[in-house]
């Protein structure tokens, strides 16, 4: 049976990454700088001067990220050139400003765009017409360029939020939102469109006029939030016929449909790992671990995450050149401090109990194969497709960092979900719990903390994907170990590469 998912998992995995290589095949994509500044221009075989697309990611993203749209736009005509802004993926220099003020990095954002945007225009296959796209934080960049750049043809804006919008200006706006986003985004996206449809306006109707400038519209991405309409179909569509009506010279569509391909990969790259883990040592005679009672579960799960969020409200937690990936560290690091120390009193101040004949040379064994799955299997696909994964060497040090937060949660809670009577759902309803505790965080300070609502289901998905797999290590090793340290090895991984690095 192993061999046979074996085998189904590979073959996944083989055809999606197949598929995604194949959606660039017929495109000529090369890699630049402007200034130190990376950026990868998408084009068609054809050699004729088009119009330009400029495609910039939002907060905590990298030009991967806006991968469906550039390869979207080049297959239909178009040149599209992606970039990493300051602080973000590639990009070795740090943003530098208060976020919760702003304006100072909202310059600097600005004048980068200008930049990549005037080297666009200079391109070669360029036929010096030009249009903007811009997710989420970037939104508000790519409209203020165009107003002030008022021969930009089209602009389209991806859970926006830009307070400039006037109803003229910029051009010619197709705004974006997904079904599934907060409310505060779809709400903005009406607010925009109204500002020319005199308040009545409907999602999926055009306002005002292509030759004149005006035109408007908002658009619904069906079923999805923050990060998926970025896949969506049709954010794919309508962006296109938004350009073709614009510059009014391209009748096809042809849409990026990586999104599948994408699940099937890093699907198949999970359920491997059921088979691949009983090549992982056992290192504990018996399984390991808490084997909690449901009351003292409870106790143990919700304890941490209402105290956490409270003991940090009011603390000062700027201390790391990384945007929210401090707050984030400490915590994971006061939440698994808890959550040990919970442990420790239903315990009646002993510790938990530890077989004597653990074979620690064999948790280190595990836990690096375990890790080194984790970081290299999932890790290139993400930073070939998704978004930037391999760290520049001034991410290496906050990996470090991060990982003693992450570490000490991970270890605490996969001691709490595991042991010989460990309740079934255990480990669900820790990751709730802690779901929920940065939730609480949010709502005590929703201005600077507002972004980890938005990556919560990403979040998720981290925590079912890595969990499925340390409970398989464990069943292998029988002990929660070997997870717990791949758990945080590459949660930190991931947060030290995610979120943008900035000097306050």
């Amino acid at each position: 049976m192993r061999f046979l998912v074996g085998f189904i998992a590979t073959v996944a995995i083989l055809i999606g990454l197949f598929e995604l290589h194949e959606g660039s095949r017929d495109l000529n994509v090369t890699r630049t700088f402007v200034g130190e500044t990376p950026v990868t221009i998408f084009r068609p075989q054809s050699a004729a001067p088009t119009p330009v697309v400029v495609v910039a990611h939002g907060f905590a993203g990298s030009q991967q990220l806006m991968q469906p749209f550039a390869e979207t736009l080049a297959r239909n005509g178009y040149v599209a050139v992606t970039f990493d802004f300051l602080g973000h993926g590639r990009n070795p220099v740090p943003m530098h400003g208060d976020i919760t003020e702003g304006i100072a990095i909202t310059n600097a954002l600005l004048r980068e765009l200008t930049d990549v945007a005037a080297s666009a225009r200079k391109l070669s296959v360029s036929d010096g017409r030009l249009a903007v796209l811009g997710h989420s934080m970037a939104s508000d960049i790519v409209v203020r360029y165009a107003q002030a750049h008022p021969d930009v043809e089209a602009t389209v804006a991806v859970s926006v939020f830009s307070p400039v919008v006037t109803p003229d200006s910029p051009r010619n706006l197709l705004v974006i939102v997904g079904a599934l986003e907060p409310a505060m985004l779809r709400e903005e996206g009406l607010r925009i469109v109204n500002l020319t449809a005199g308040g009545a306006a409907i999602p999926g109707e055009t306002y005002g006029h292509f030759s004149g400038g005006t035109a408007r519209k908002l658009v619904l991405a069906r079923g999805v939030e923050h990060i998926g309409v970025l896949y969506s179909h049709d954010s794919m569509v309508e962006t296109v016929r938004w350009m073709n009506a614009a510059f009014g010279d391209r009748p096809h569509e042809e849409v990026d449909s990586r999104g599948r391909w994408l699940a099937l990969v890093f699907a198949g790259i999970v359920v491997l790992a059921w088979p691949l883990s009983a090549l992982l040592p056992e290192v504990s005679p018996s399984p390991a671990g808490a084997s909690l009672g449901w009351k003292a579960l409870m106790t143990a799960a919700f304890l941490p995450a209402i105290v956490t969020p409270l003991l940090l409200w009011k603390m000062p937690t700027d201390f790391l050149p990384i945007l929210l990936g401090d707050y984030l560290m400490l915590h994971f690091l006061l939440y698994g401090a808890l959550s040990t120390a919970v442990l420790f009193y239903l315990r009646k101040g002993q510790p938990p109990a530890v077989a004597t004949t653990v074979a620690w040379k064999r948790v280190a064994i595990a836990a690096a194969a375990v890790s080194a799955y984790n970081i290299l299997a999932f890790g290139l696909p993400i930073d070939a497709y998704v978004f930037s994964f391999l760290p520049i060497p001034a991410r290496l040090p906050l990996i470090a960092t991060i990982a003693c937060g992450t570490l000490p949660y991970f270890m605490a809670d996969e001691w709490l979900t595991s042991g010989r009577e460990s309740r079934r759902g255990a480990y669900a309803l820790t990751k709730f719990c802690f779901l929920l505790s940065l939730g609480i965080a949010v709502a005590l300070n929703p201005m600077k903390l507002f972004f980890l609502v938005i990556i919560v289901p990403a979040i998720l998905l981290l925590f079912v994907a890595f969990g499925l797999i340390s409970r398989w290590s464990y069943a292998a090793t029988r002990h929660p170990l070997p997870g717990a340290l791949a758990n945080g090895a590459i949660f930190a991984w991931a947060i030290a590469v995610t979120f943008p690095m900035i000097v306050r």
